[in-house]
């Protein structure tokens, strides 16, 4: 899989920085890389594929392609909310060793576009036994708030190697 160069851009002080896209699950906050995002939906009920991964909860026609969508709820353990007004469908973009994939990530909502700073990034912690912290590229705080940064590479490749348990 080919790897893809984060948004960076300079900010009034002349330091690099990458924007990242927040959003919510339940009271944690997530962010991707902006550049990853080719746009945001509100949510519309999806086509259940058979033997898909408890995840994924189906996939959506958009402007004629089938685009899987992922429940990250569901795929980090987190107890199930129900869908509301605010609940979004961010999706996603990335390169493969086939062409380029579209994915979309059901959350709570979408919260900002934020500037991260070099020194903001923090390593993720070592958290023996939990394999969620492996699609995380790092900490950040921002405004004072824990963001932690998905890796989608990560996270998606999981979906695209069939790892996942089966829906019932």
């Amino acid at each position: 899989m080919a790897a893809e160069a984060p948004a960076s851009t300079t900010d009034v002080a002349g330091v690099d920085t990458r924007q990242m896209l927040t959003f919510r699950l339940g009271e944690e906050k997530f962010g991707v890389d902006i550049l990853r995002v080719q746009e945001i939906r509100g949510w519309s009920p999806v086509t259940r594929m058979p033997k898909a991964p408890r995840h994924v909860l189906g996939v959506l026609n958009l402007r004629g392609a089938f685009v899987p969508i992922i429940d990250l709820r569901r795929r980090f353990g987190l107890e199930p909310a129900d869908f509301t007004s605010l609940t979004v469908i961010v999706v996603l973009s990335m390169e493969t060793e086939s062409g380029r994939r579209e994915f979309g990530l059901v959350v709570d909502g979408v919260s900002d576009v934020v500037d991260v700073r070099p020194q903001d990034l923090q390593p993720v912690p070592n958290l023996a036994g939990r394999q969620d912290v492996e699609f995380l590229q790092g900490l950040a705080t921002i405004q004072d708030q824990m963001v932690m940064l998905l890796d989608v590479n990560r996270l998606v490749m999981q979906e695209l190697v069939g790892d996942g348990e089966a829906n019932p």
